[in-house]
């Protein structure tokens, strides 16, 4: 099932990301890192409660944007070279993933609606 596979996706991401958060100078730790690292927990925990939810199509969009704001904290890091081009494409690639996934969860759900 999609939504199982972009739930392991973002429990992924969260594996990889937290590391590297944990990593950072503390103005930026406890700032940008923190909201990077609370934005992914919401993520996960979104994504879960959307799979039992009877009206998923709102809480899937929702994370949608969640997933959004994730990418530009991200590109943050990189604008304030706190990781590396590389951690960032990386990042990006992991981001897009779950982002796809949940736009075909989203695109099924709008069809199960009409």
């Amino acid at each position: 099932m999609k939504e199982l596979s972009v739930i392991q996706k973002t429990y992924d991401c969260i594996k990889w990301y937290v590391p590297i958060i944990e990593r950072l100078p503390k103005i930026h730790k406890f700032s940008l890192g923190d909201r990077i690292i609370n934005q992914l927990y919401d993520l996960l925990e979104g994504l879960i409660k959307a799979k039992y939810a009877k009206n998923k199509l709102p809480q899937l969009e929702s994370l949608n944007t969640e997933l959004d704001i994730l990418r530009y904290q991200t590109r943050m890091l990189l604008d304030f070279n706190k990781i590396s081009v590389e951690r960032y494409e990386y990042a990006i690639k992991l981001l897009d993933e779950i982002g796809i996934e949940l736009g075909g969860w989203i695109k099924k759900q709008r069809e199960r609606e009409n």
